[in-house]
């Protein structure tokens, strides 16, 4: 099956206006915004026609966007955020001050998309299906499924949320005695995950590209969207459901807060919410509009969501060290010659920042997690020696601080063996039950050993297992774009561009997808 390239960059900046766009002008209004938001980007170009406002999209995670806006670093920079849901930022001590009026556009509900098959033998295609029947299911192993990465996604952190709160069966706002009452419960419905990733359009990607995987959790928006129809299943006992506000922050300017008006006003008006409707599966927000057949019937039960933040973070804490298939992930890095001075002291410290040095929001949530596998393969003129690490289920601090010596001693000399490298990684033996992952960086072309050709041609002759494990591929210094490209597109990988930002950001970002 063909493998589709995605590339992505911590910071995508989209234009909806023209190309060559100013940084700032009395007619565009600045907005950050999540990767969800990217399929309206057609309808805002129209915006400024029909609504005399120019909309200039950047798009950030979710909780890197929160932390932007919680700190202040928005102010005076953007005029507005566009996420899919603002609970998580409601949370952050102080956030709320940084925002003005928030005026929700669509709605999408996150549940599970069976193949038709796999929902028919097991009954869900006729009546009421719950999370409990959910999870009962995925304990047995009797389906698999994909989601989005919780600390990296809102309808992976949605999806958590709303099954924490089904399977307690919370009728107020989650609590973190709750979350440690249902972790067992948790742990067997997660060992039924097969696919994760960092965005809800890179998951519907790698599920297309891998048959054995039943169904997803995700966007009922990104299920519709499918080209292979799926079987819908909305949990009888409530979903958590995306709003999609768009919100002003309190620091924008008079003239800002009237061309906010202006597009919330117009993305409101029911031949816009039709379109919105018709062309990204979302259901209309306003009453003037009815969602169509495609959305079935079924009244939509909004489960409790946590109101501290604590809670929140120590599920997501828990997902990632405790409830889900633990990652196994290999770093191929390049310390060649080219590497030295700057460079090498920048992958130093991307690599140690995954140790638990980085203590921001997204940083907590990105450090190497407890039990999983992390093997470091630095090469130069020719692949180095593997360096296996095991992070263990509790007290992982020792391990930690060896990953952390380990990649404080990483020196730069010799030449480039990209290809002989990556077919190392390739070539090792994989560990049963893991996310299985391989990051290659390199700052240079290939200069020694076996080119891509080659490469291909080993990677076509691997077992189907170890083809399934993506490389993740990350652009530094003068890296060769189209040969890393076709890296990634083999391979069912991505392609994560540290040229024009920081490496440590990148692999924080690449952490999302292991």
């Amino acid at each position: 099956m063909r493998r589709v390239l995605a590339v992505l960059s911590l910071l995508l900046v989209a234009a909806c206006g023209a190309e060559a766009e100013p940084v700032d002008a009395p007619d565009l209004l600045r907005v950050l915004a999540g990767s969800e938001i990217k399929d309206l980007e057609p309808l805002l170009r129209r915006a400024e026609t029909e609504a005399g406002v120019k909309v200039k999209l950047t798009y950030t995670g979710t909780l890197d966007g929160a932390e932007q806006v919680a700190s202040g670093r928005a102010d005076g920079e953007l005029d507005a955020i566009w996420f899919s849901s603002n609970r998580y930022l409601s949370l952050i001590d102080g956030a709320q001050a940084k925002l003005s009026t928030q005026t929700k556009v669509m709605i999408s509900p996150v549940v599970l998309g069976l193949k038709p098959a796999k929902a028919a033998e097991l009954g869900w295609d006729q009546g009421p299906v719950s999370w409990s029947d959910i999870a009962a299911a995925a304990r047995a192993g009797t389906f698999t499924f994909g989601m989005t990465n919780p600390a990296s996604s809102n309808s992976g952190f949605s999806a958590l949320v709303g099954v924490a709160a089904a399977l307690s069966k919370a009728d107020r706002a989650l609590s973190a005695e709750q979350v440690g009452a249902v972790t067992p419960a948790l742990k067997g419905f997660f060992s039924a995950q097969r696919l994760t990733a960092g965005s809800s359009g890179w998951l519907a990607d790698a599920y297309a590209r891998d048959p054995a995987v039943d169904g997803l959790i995700n966007y009922e928006s990104v299920l519709l969207g499918l080209r292979d129809p799926l079987t819908l299943v909305h949990p009888s006992d409530g979903v958590v459901s995306a709003d999609y506000p768009l919100t002003l922050l309190a620091s924008a300017p008079e003239e800002k807060k009237v061309l906010y008006g202006k597009l919330a006003a117009w993305l409101r008006t029911p031949a816009v919410q039709r379109e919105i409707m018709t062309t990204t599966h979302r259901r209309p927000i306003v009453p003037e509009v009815r969602p169509d057949s495609r959305f079935g019937t079924t009244q939509l039960i909004e489960l409790p969501f946590p109101n501290r933040r604590g809670t929140a973070d120590e599920l997501i804490k828990s997902y990632l060290n405790q409830l889900r298939v633990p990652p196994g992930t290999t770093f191929v890095l390049d310390t060649s010659g080219s590497m030295q001075g700057d460079r090498i002291d920048a992958l130093r410290q991307a690599l140690v920042a995954l140790t638990g040095a980085d203590t921001s929001m997204s940083g907590t949530f990105s450090r190497f997690s407890n039990r999983e596998s992390v093997t470091m393969l630095p090469f130069n003129s020719t692949p180095g020696a593997p360096v296996p690490f095991a992070v263990p289920a509790g007290n992982p601090e020792e391990v930690l601080a060896r990953i952390r010596r380990f990649a404080e001693s990483l020196e730069a000399k010799g030449g480039t063996a990209i290809y002989d490298s990556l077919m190392a990684a390739y070539d090792r033996p994989l560990t049963p039950g893991r996310y299985s992952s391989i990051v290659l960086m390199s700052d240079g072309e290939n200069a020694n050993g076996s080119g891509y050709d080659d490469f291909a041609a080993h990677y076509r002759a691997l077992p189907e297992e170890r083809r399934r494990v993506p490389t993740f591929v990350v652009l530094f210094g003068e890296s060769d774009v189209e040969e890393m490209s076709k890296v990634a597109a083999l391979t069912g990988g991505a392609v994560f561009d540290a040229r024009s930002t920081s490496l440590s950001e990148v692999f924080k970002e690449i952490r999302g997808y292991q």
